[in-house]
């Protein structure tokens, strides 16, 4: 009698007991990480079950004003070093987190189908271009990288009243996509994704590499499961599902 109401107890004692849950990191990653990083969210979740992924894409810059702001993030990931360097400036990064993890590059688009045939940069100068679609270069890192190499072509300024701003490189990319626009500045990786809805007409050399850094911020309440987050980003497996999508080594 005694032995069964130990192992009753024992039971009600494991009934009890709370359950262990998987920790929840949210990782604000940059637009053009959108595919990559949802398999890459994927692949870490199956290799750590204790770990759930929630992931938030938005242009770098808009993700570090939700940071800012106060909004739950534990992982950032930006398209570019400028906005990782303002994340630092203000100490929301978690010091020695911070690496970069992949690369891209800039190119010049237009519609598969329809509308004049764009052949090279120079072109979008002709009067019969009258809408450019490019993101915004105040918030938007393929914007600034797009701004700089038209400035260095010095044909910024002949081109500034054609321009249709995008909030990030995803909606310059649908522009283009759905004909809305004559042409667009987005990454490699984005032409990629959009099949054959486009094509692309130049790579545009970049003085300012495009290089994707990655961080652990430093209010995180999850700061290892964050870590090991950034860990797989950067491993041989993390990097052949980035290079799956045109992503290349930093």
């Amino acid at each position: 009698m005694l032995k069964k109401i130990i192992l009753f107890v024992a039971a009600l004692a494991l009934f009890a007991a709370p359950r262990a849950q998987a920790a929840e990191i949210i990782v604000s990653a940059a637009a053009s990480l959108s595919n990559a990083f949802t398999e890459v969210k994927e692949a870490f979740e199956k290799g750590n079950p204790d770990i759930k992924v929630v992931t938030n894409f938005a242009s770098s810059n808009a993700l570090l004003a939700q940071i800012e702001s106060g909004a739950p993030a534990d992982v950032f990931a930006s398209a570019d070093q400028a906005t990782m360097d303002k994340a630092a400036a203000k100490g929301l990064l978690l010091t020695g987190s911070r690496s970069n993890f992949a690369s891209n590059g800039l190119v010049l688009i237009a519609p598969a189908q329809g509308g004049p045939k764009l052949a090279a940069l120079r072109d979008l100068t002709a009067a019969q271009y009258s809408g450019i679609a490019i993101g915004n270069p105040d918030s938007v890192p393929a914007g600034r990288y797009a701004r700089e190499a038209l400035q260095e072509k010095g044909i910024w300024e002949t081109l500034l009243p054609k321009f249709i701003y995008g909030e990030n490189v995803r909606q310059v990319l649908d522009y283009v996509a759905r004909g809305e626009v004559q042409a667009g500045f987005v990454y490699s990786t984005d032409a990629k994704q959009a099949g054959n809805k486009v094509r692309v007409v130049e790579e545009i050399a970049l003085k300012t590499p495009a290089l994707y850094p990655i961080a652990v911020l430093s209010a995180s309440k999850n700061q290892a499961a964050a870590k090991r987050f950034t860990d797989f980003a950067q491993s041989p497996a993390g990097r052949g599902i980035l290079a799956k999508y045109g992503f290349g080594a930093p």
